[in-house]
């Protein structure tokens, strides 16, 4: 099984989402886990609202520190994937097991006001991560060969839209 760690400085929206999506979606060859640089402690609550809606679970989603998965006990984690420019640009902990890393760079919508278009750009963030997902899910390889599942998950970035909203 791929474990892939989805990162985001608050650990809150985006990368709660991600985690998410690659559960629901990943039938049981990929699964993922996500955590914060600075975890604001509580997923979003839109971000619930926004997988509620899409029929998605959200029991055991959790705000949580990128430590969990950067010590010696840590699950083996295959595939780091960081969500927002800020977390990309920290340096990251050493991961054990030196798994492959790439940047899916995305608007945070925790931050739009007011409220309608809060959930509007939930929903654009939710189905640009699940067209991603989609994308890894549907890469003609061998997901469990590094290099494979590093090509799979910049192919799913690369041409891939963005939300159209500003934070």
């Amino acid at each position: 099984m791929i474990r892939i760690l989805v990162l985001c400085t608050g650990n809150s929206a985006r990368s709660i989402l991600g985690e998410a999506l690659f559960n629901a979606l990943g039938e049981g060859k990929i699964t993922a886990v996500s955590a914060g640089s600075q975890p604001k402690g509580e997923p979003h609550p839109v971000a619930l609202e926004t997988l509620a809606r899409h029929r998605l679970p959200t029991e055991g989603l959790s705000s949580k520190s990128w430590d969990v998965f950067a010590g010696n006990q840590a699950p083996e984690i295959h595939g780091v994937i960081t969500v927002c420019d800020s977390a990309a640009s920290e340096t990251c902990p050493i991961w054990p097991g030196a798994p492959v890393q790439v940047h899916w760079g995305l608007p945070d919508p925790a931050y739009v006001t007011p409220d309608a278009a809060c959930r509007e750009a939930f929903e654009q963030t939710y189905q640009a991560l699940k067209a991603r997902v989609e994308a890894v899910l549907a890469f003609d390889g061998d997901l469990s060969d590094p290099a494979a599942l590093k090509a799979a998950l910049k192919a799913a970035h690369e041409g891939a839209s963005l939300p159209d909203f500003q934070p």
